[in-house]
């Protein structure tokens, strides 16, 4: 249910610019009040990664890292294999297949990074184009 509550919350915020880059490594990323997430697929390793990271606010300590995605196509995932970083500032996920996460930015709203109560929120209004050139980057297997 809080996914749910803050996911609503979330609906108000400003729209930012998703931006992507296919160098270094094929990158899709935005800028928040918050922080940034980024998205990044290396073809040489072949391996995904989520990172969010925070400009003020720190991830608290949690063994669950859950992402919920509101609009079109809800969708909730969790993973205990998420890093922190040692500053607490920035939290990565790595996988080498992403296709929730890719669909559930794609097609949704609103999109959430959590650790127990503590939520962080993006805006998903304007990804399409960018999402666009990060699933036609030029590397092998990107889904």
């Amino acid at each position: 249910m809080r996914y749910m509550i803050a996911l609503a919350l979330a609906l108000a915020l400003p729209a930012h610019a998703w931006e992507f880059s296919p160098d270094p490594i094929c990158t899709l990323t935005d800028s928040n009040d918050v922080g940034t997430l980024t998205v990044t697929y290396d073809a040489s390793l072949p391996e995904y990664a989520i990172t969010i990271a925070l400009d003020e606010a720190e991830w608290p300590e949690g063994a669950v890292f859950a992402m919920g995605f509101a609009g079109a196509n809800p969708i909730n995932i969790q993973t205990d294999r998420h890093v922190v970083s040692p500053d607490r500032r920035s939290l990565t996920v790595t996988d080498r297949g992403f296709g929730n996460v890719l669909n559930g930015l794609e097609f949704n709203a609103v999109a959430a990074g959590f650790i127990g109560d503590f939520a962080v929120q993006f805006d998903l209004a304007g990804i399409g184009p960018a999402m666009t050139a990060f699933r036609g980057c030029p590397a092998v297997g990107l889904t």
